[in-house]
C-alpha cells in the first residue's frame, strides 16, 4: 500500500455541504434575540425591582422614625420652625448679628410656643368632666330623636350604648392625649430642650446648612438649588398659609360659640386651631366636638347653627382666605390632598399627617422647576431657588 503524506504548510478546506446557505450577520443578530426576554417584560421587571426598592426604603425609614421619634419629633418640628421664621431671621440679621438675630427671633417662637402650650393643655385638661358631661348628654339627645323617628327600643338603646363607649374614647383623645404622649416630665424636658437647640442652630446656620447638602446631594449645582429651594419654598408657603387660616377659623367658631351661648368656647377655639394642621381630617374632627358640644348643652337648634357656622369658617371663608394666605403653595386637588394625607398617616403617624401634603406639593413644584430650568438658557438664574435662599 502506497502512502501519502500531505504537504507541510498546507491547510485542507473543508468542501461545502451539499444545500447549505451562508448566514448573514443580521440573521445572527436575529438568532441571538429569538429566545431573549420582550422589552415590555424587561421594563415591567426592572420598575418592580424599582418598586420593591421603594417600599423597603419606607419600610425602614418608618422602623427608623419609630426607634428615633424621641430624637427625630423635636428636630422635624425645629426644621419646619425654622424653614417659616428663616426670613425674619435674615431681615433682622441686616442690622444685626446673625447669632444675635436668631436668638431674638428664639426667645420670640418660645414665648408664643409656651402661650399656645398652656392654652392647649390647661383649655383641653381643666375642662374634662365638663366636655365628658356635655357629650354624655349629646348621647342622649340622639337616642330619643332615633326613637321619636321610629326606630324602636333595643335598636336605640343598642346605638346610644355604642355612641356611649365611643364618645368617651374620643374624649380621651383630646383631653389626655397630650398628657399620655408625654411619658414623663424628663421627656418632656429634653424634647423641649431639643427642639430649641435645633431651632437655634438652624436659624443661625440654616443658609451654610443648605449650600452644604446642595454640594453634596450628588447632582448638578444648579439641579440641587432647585430641589430644595422648591422643598424650603413648599413648606414655608404652606404652614405660614395653614397658621393664618386655623386662626381665621379658631376665631370666627370661637366668637360664633359665643354669640350662641355655647360653654368651653375657648376650648372649642383652640382645638379648631390646633387641628387645622391636619387638613380635612382636622375640620371633622372639630366640628365634631364643637357640634357635640352644643348639642348636649344647648340642644339641637344652637347644635345647628353652629354646624352653619363651622361649615361656614370651613368652607366659604376658608376658600376665599387661602389663596391670598397660601398663595400657589399647595396647589393640589382636594382629593389627592386627602388620600395623600390618610396614606401618610397610616405609614408615618403624625408626621406623616403634618407633612404629607406640603412635601407632595414640593414634588410637584420641584418638577415644574426642573422642566422650566431646562428650557432656560444655561445663565439665567432660576427665580425660585434664588427667592428660598435666605
Amino acid at each position: 500500500m502506497k502512502l501519502f503524506k500531505r504537504p507541510q504548510g498546507r491547510t485542507e478546506e473543508a468542501s461545502p455541504v451539499v444545500g447549505a446557505s451562508e448566514i448573514s450577520s443580521d440573521e445572527l443578530l436575529d438568532l441571538t434575540t429569538a429566545f431573549a426576554a420582550p422589552q415590555w417584560l424587561k421594563n415591567l421587571g426592572r420598575a418592580s425591582w424599582l418598586l420593591v426598592g421603594v417600599f423597603a426604603l419606607m419600610a425602614a425609614l418608618v422602623w427608623f422614625l419609630g426607634a428615633t421619634y424621641t430624637i427625630g419629633g423635636p428636630v422635624v418640628a425645629a426644621t419646619i420652625i425654622a424653614t417659616v421664621a428663616m426670613p425674619l431671621v435674615a431681615t433682622l440679621s441686616r442690622r444685626l448679628p446673625r447669632m444675635a438675630a436668631a436668638a431674638l427671633v428664639l426667645v420670640g417662637l418660645v414665648a408664643i410656643a409656651a402661650v399656645i402650650l398652656v392654652l392647649v393643655i390647661g383649655g383641653i385638661t381643666s375642662q374634662h368632666q365638663s366636655i365628658a358631661q356635655h357629650s354624655s348628654d349629646s348621647v342622649t339627645k340622639v337616642k330619643d330623636w332615633l326613637e321619636s323617628v321610629g326606630v324602636d327600643k333595643p335598636g336605640a338603646d343598642g346605638a346610644s350604648s355604642q355612641l356611649k363607649a365611643d364618645v368617651p374614647k374620643i374624649i380621651s383623645t383630646l383631653t389626655k392625649g397630650i398628657i399620655h404622649g408625654i411619658s414623663g416630665l424628663a421627656s418632656l424636658a429634653f424634647g423641649l430642650s431639643l427642639a430649641a437647640l435645633s431651632l437655634f442652630f438652624l436659624l443661625k446656620d440654616g443658609p451654610w446648612m443648605r449650600m452644604w447638602i446642595d454640594r453634596h446631594l450628588g447632582l448638578p449645582p444648579r439641579v440641587a438649588t432647585t430641589i430644595t429651594g422648591g422643598v424650603i419654598t413648599s413648606l414655608r408657603g404652606y404652614f405660614r398659609g395653614v397658621t393664618i387660616v386655623a386662626a381665621f377659623n379658631a376665631v370666627v367658631v370661637g366668637i360664633g360659640a359665643l354669640i350662641l351661648g355655647v360653654p368651653l368656647a375657648g376650648t372649642i377655639a383652640i382645638v379648631s386651631f390646633v387641628t387645622a394642621y391636619v387638613p380635612f381630617i382636622g375640620a371633622f374632627v372639630a366640628g365634631t366636638f364643637a357640634v357635640v358640644i352644643s348639642l348636649g348643652a344647648n340642644g339641637a337648634t344652637t347644635s345647628l347653627f353652629l354646624l352653619l357656622i363651622v361649615l361656614l369658617a370651613n368652607g366659604l371663608l376658608q376658600n376665599l382666605l387661602q389663596p391670598f394666605a397660601m398663595g400657589s403653595a399647595l396647589d393640589l386637588h382636594p382629593l389627592v390632598v386627602l388620600v395623600t394625607t390618610i396614606a401618610a398617616g397610616c405609614i408615618f403617624g403624625t408626621l406623616g399627617l403634618i407633612l404629607a401634603a406640603p412635601l407632595l406639593s414640593a414634588a410637584v413644584h420641584i418638577t415644574r422647576d426642573l422642566a422650566r430650568a431646562r428650557a432656560q438658557p444655561s445663565g439665567e438664574p432660576d427665580s425660585s431657588s434664588a427667592a428660598a435662599t435666605s
